[in-house]
């Protein structure tokens, strides 16, 4: 990925992190794990690695991702352009690892989403969903 989300997440967040996430249902869509210093997002129906992030420390406290890869076959996951995959892999994160409400970054998906051809009509709730496997309101 040619940029990476610039947020610093906290010592806590990256343990937090660090501990992973499993879906707990068939309407969740991503299932997140670490080895080292590395952070993978896998589908969780299809088993698909999406996105790899490497963190590292920040010297104020705190890590950031440093450098990430995004899955390039169109067989295996359908890519739109390098703003949606930084947004998607922030939000992931963000919202479904950390539990944040992450309005901004939604906000910015359905932005990203709504700009693709055939959906600029689609309902915010809809868009979230389809790409997190998330209700607006958690």
């Amino acid at each position: 990925m040619p940029r990476v989300p610039r947020r610093v997440w906290s010592d806590e967040d990256w343990e937090r992190i660090r501990r992973g996430y499993s879906a707990r249902g068939m309407d969740e869509k991503w299932n997140v794990f670490t080895e080292g210093e590395v952070v993978f997002l896998h589908r969780s129906w299809t088993g698909r690695g999406i996105y790899a992030a490497t963190f590292a420390p920040v010297d104020d406290g705190g890590r950031r991702i440093v450098h990430a890869l995004v899955e390039g076959d169109p067989k295996r996951y359908r890519r739109t352009d390098d703003d949606y995959d930084r947004v998607m892999l922030e939000l992931v994160i963000s919202a479904i690892v950390l539990g944040e409400p992450a309005a901004d970054l939604r906000a910015r998906l359905v932005e990203l989403t709504r700009q693709e051809p055939g959906s600029a009509e689609a309902p915010a709730e809809l868009v979230q969903h389809s790409a997190l496997g998330l209700r607006s309101d958690r």
